[in-house]
């Protein structure tokens, strides 16, 4: 197996089906704006962070979903983050069948290490989250990260413009959407993301940990080998 450092990117110490159709949608809204640069993302305080819907400190601030549930996968990623994006290619439409089913407690902690960017796509979801569309956005945003070819990893990508019309392309039609994106209304949450992963040693992506035990890599990128440690759980 290759290095963790070749499978996993590493965070600084203080801190199907449904793919193919949203990067049909979010390309056709995105092609106006392929040259514009990204906004980088403001540094705020996280001490009083305006929370998203669904999220706490006894969570992590991870958004979530069916807390009741026996059963619980945290999954820590980044947005920029191309193996990220690779446990979603092979795992994305399974979790999203057992979040809508209510059979896994889902805590979702959007990290914001590895490009400027990272911070924006990241408060960009939590606004979707508060339309009810954090799922769909958070699809959209694996499927339209940048390509090498688009940018660099650890290049600004995403403006707001960008970030709202991906929104839109899912079907967030309010404008209380568009304005908590441009006014950055949950860059500072975000902070509050990386200390408590940070504070509980979590430094690298995608971390998926389930019932509080960390799961390897290889299960990280197999939907096979990930669906078994579910199915021993007793999730069907």
């Amino acid at each position: 197996m290759a290095s963790k450092k070749a499978d996993k990117h590493q965070a600084p110490k203080k801190q199907g089906d449904k793919f193919t159709l949203y990067l049909v949608l979010g390309m056709i809204s995105l092609v106006v704006l392929a040259g514009v640069g990204a906004v980088v993302a403001k540094n705020h305080s996280a001490s009083h962070a305006p929370l998203p819907s669904s999220v706490s400190k006894a969570n992590g601030y991870g958004i979530t979903f069916n807390p009741t549930a026996k059963v619980r996968v945290d999954m820590y990623e980044d947005f920029r983050c191309p193996n990220c994006r690779n446990f979603e290619a092979v795992n994305n439409t399974y979790v999203d069948n057992l979040v809508r089913a209510g059979k896994i407690e889902a805590v979702y902690h959007p990290m914001h290490f590895i490009a400027p960017d990272s911070q924006l796509t990241a408060a960009a979801a939590a606004c979707a989250a508060d339309q009810g569309k954090y799922l769909e956005m958070h699809t959209a945003l694996y499927v339209n990260q940048p390509t090498t070819a688009q940018s660099a990893e650890n290049a600004a990508y995403w403006t707001n413009a960008q970030l709202i019309l991906l929104g839109h392309s899912i079907g967030i039609a309010s404008k209380s959407f568009d304005t908590c994106i441009n006014s950055g209304k949950y860059l500072t949450w975000t902070n509050n993301i990386n200390d408590d992963a940070a504070s509980k040693n979590i430094n690298a992506t995608p971390t998926v940990i389930v019932n509080g035990k960390t799961l390897p890599l290889a299960t990280d990128y197999s939907n096979a080998a990930f669906t078994k440690v579910l199915k021993a759980l007793g999730v069907k």
